[in-house]
Formats: C-alpha cells, structure tokens, sequence
C-alpha cells in the first residue's frame, strides 16, 4: 500500500506544479500587458498596446498547456488509484488519446476563456479607444 500512495504523491505534485504554473501564468499576463498599456499611455503609442496582443494570445495557449497537462495527469491519477500495490510501477508516462483536441479543450474551458478573453477583449478596446 505504501508503494501505491507514494506513486500517488509523485503524481499529485506534477498536477500541484502545473496548477501552480497556470496561476503564475495568469499573474504574468495581467503584469506583462499592464505594463505594454503604460508604455503605450505614457508614449501615446497605439502600436504598444496592439503589440501587447502577441503575449496575451501566446500565455492563452501556454496555460492552455499546462491546462491539458493537468487533466492528463489528473487522468494518470486515476488509473494508478485503481491499480493494485503489486502493480505499481512508477511509471508516469502520460496516454494522450485526443492529442490537440485536449489541448484546444483545454483553452476554450470556460475558465481560461473567461480569463484571456477578457483580457484580449479589454487589449482591442485600448488600442481602438488609445
């Protein structure tokens, strides 16, 4: 039993790290374009706040990644919680069955759409209102 849950551990602190990324991501991203949009106020420059476009769509999908990552994980959690102690080998090899479809599932979940819609959203407002 013992070799079961430590498998089990190992896996939940791959799914805390990238939950842990995806927060990090989104805190990123409020800074980075925060950060363009000043540029763009101080230096009354509409190019910058287009520009910022690029990182918001480019963090979109890496927290989409991380997004995917994470279920698979969270689906690998699954299957070695099923699994009898004599059978656990460790192994933390991921079965990805859908591909890109997990991953385009994974960036138009409803809440990193809420997220990073918003904030493109909020990006083409100011460089059409700048």
């Amino acid at each position: 039993m013992d070799r079961k849950l430590k498998h089990l551990e190992f896996v939940q602190a791959v799914i805390n790290r990238l939950s842990t990324n995806s927060f990090l991501l989104k805190g990123w991203s409020v800074l980075l374009i925060s950060g363009l949009f000043a540029l763009a106020a101080a230096q009354d420059n509409k190019g910058f706040a287009i520009y910022s476009l690029v990182p918001a769509i480019a963090l979109w999908g890496l927290d989409g990644y991380f997004l995917a990552l994470e279920r698979n994980y969270r689906s690998l959690y699954d299957q070695v919680r099923r699994l009898t102690p004599d059978e656990v080998d460790f192994a933390m090899t991921l079965v990805v069955s859908n591909g890109n479809r997990d991953f385009f599932q994974a960036c138009f979940s409803k809440t990193l759409l809420v997220f990073h819609g918003a904030v493109i959203i909020s990006v083409t407002a100011a460089a059409s209102i700048l």
